[in-house]
């Protein structure tokens, strides 16, 4: 059967070790299993032609159910794309062209490959860029397909916004249309989001519409520090009520604070923290904003305030928050991480804050509390081992009853996957019956990527 898809696709089909150790994980999830083969698509022929062979495969054979599961960065955390059974990865990594920039209309249209940084490499000189940041540098198919969002949400939103039309190839070979170049329409069901966060299991994404954003001319942005987490996540809801022009809002524990001193050099206070950014119209609203911003987290409680002004201070800054994962994986060599993320109503997230670090002190784990706390989103890092894993599971499911007793959600960002199926029911009842209709509807041989969300 193998060879045959050999013969349709030639050299983008590779059985070589590396290639197939590499597509049988992503950043988080324990288990790792090879699939059969990688396909290196590089155009929607070659994933029309998979698919058509994965349909073909299963009618020689009933027994020769081969599902394929689209591949982007793997940069996903809750087991997305670790295959149940032999299976195909298809690699859209080569499928990496941006196809239009449309700045009069504030589009670009780009293949599924295209990495976020890529994007807006792409669209220097232009004014424009496009906004959703989920600290990887992940494919951009990849980030519509978990509804990925992040440190930028808070202003700009996350992919299910900023993506105005998608292409899809169904398994059966059709291609879909699904939403227009517009900000709005009122035409028909919305098919197109039912595509962003369905994480590979409906269709296979082949093209994006996305939306951009102007750069925003006067940016300003604080760390600010705090003598607990707790009184970090209560600055976080005053500044959230206040009004200001907030684009980003991350909290980080006195852990991260460390991780990220030993890993990259600084000399930040180890002290729970508050990275705040600023995005303002002018330069006079930006230093009353900035004012403003100072008198209500003095007032809150901050212990310490740093001012990052320029361009270089503030990348530093960033650079800093998105490179915490491997500051924390320096700072426990040899250990697995299990990696979680959980939103609540915003008035809820000092609370839920609040549990989460208990728990973690309860339970006797290592481990890191960080997060979009302006969108009551935030992560929980637990370093453990093949032993304790079992317990750092049981800390994430007790942070999700936590959070779904408090009105909120088991994933504000990295989606379902392996890891979160179970909490499904609880959170959705009834509806998740309708949601395994949809996936028989539009996959009825249960081809792509099966065993995942649902």
């Amino acid at each position: 059967m193998l060879g045959k898809l050999k013969t349709l696709l030639a050299d983008k089909v590779s059985t070589v070790s590396a290639d197939l150790e590499s597509h049988s994980h992503d950043e988080s999830y324990p288990l790792h299993r090879l699939p059969m083969a990688v396909v290196y698509a590089q155009s929607l022929l070659d994933i029309r032609q998979t698919l058509a062979w994965a349909r073909e495969a299963l009618a020689w054979a009933r027994e020769a159910h081969i599902p394929v599961i689209p591949f982007g960065a793997g940069t996903s955390l809750e087991g997305h794309i670790v295959p149940q059974t032999p299976c195909i990865s298809l690699d859209l990594s080569r499928m990496n062209r941006v196809l239009q920039v449309l700045p009069a209309d504030f589009l670009v249209v780009v293949e599924p490959g295209v990495s976020r940084e890529a994007l807006n490499l792409a669209l220097k000189g232009t004014g424009l860029f496009f906004p959703v940041d989920p600290g990887a540098n992940a494919s951009l198919g990849g980030m519509a397909a978990t509804n990925a969002s992040g440190t930028t949400t808070l202003r700009y939103g996350g992919m299910r916004p900023n993506v105005l039309a998608l292409e899809v190839v169904l398994t059966n070979g059709e291609v879909l249309e699904l939403g227009r170049r517009t900000r709005k329409t009122s035409a028909g069901y919305d098919l197109k989001d039912l595509f962003i966060g369905s994480e590979g299991t409906l269709g296979v994404i082949t093209q994006l519409t996305l939306r951009l954003h102007p750069l925003p001319a006067y940016v300003h942005a604080l760390r600010v520090f705090f003598a607990s987490l707790e009184t970090a996540a209560e600055a976080a809801y005053a500044l959230l009520g206040s009004g200001l022009p907030l684009a980003r809002l991350e909290l980080l524990d006195e852990l991260s604070l460390r991780a990220i001193n030993r890993y990259l050099g600084h000399d930040y206070p180890q002290k729970p923290a508050l990275f705040v950014e600023f995005h303002s119209s002018t330069k006079a609203a930006l230093e009353g904003e900035s004012r403003a911003a100072l008198e209500l987290v003095n007032a809150v409680g901050a212990i310490a305030v740093d001012t990052a002004i320029t361009q270089e201070e503030r990348s530093a800054q960033w650079e800093a928050r998105h490179q915490l994962y491997w500051a924390l994986v320096a700072q426990y060599p040899g250990h697995q991480f299990m990696i979680t993320d959980t939103a609540v109503p915003i008035s809820r997230m000092p609370e839920l804050v609040r549990y989460a670090q208990g728990l973690l002190g309860q339970m006797n784990l290592g481990g890191s509390i960080i997060g979009h706390v302006g969108d009551g989103n935030f992560h929980s890092l637990v370093a453990t081992n093949e032993t304790r894993y079992p317990e750092a599971e049981a800390y994430a499911m007790r942070l999700v009853e936590k959070a779904l007793e408090l009105g909120g959600t088991s994933t504000g960002e990295h989606g379902v996957g392996l890891r979160k199926k179970k909490y499904l029911a609880p959170e959705h009842g009834v509806a998740l019956g309708w949601m395994r209709q949809i996936k028989q509807l539009f996959d009825p041989e249960n081809l792509l990527n099966p065993g995942k969300i649902l």
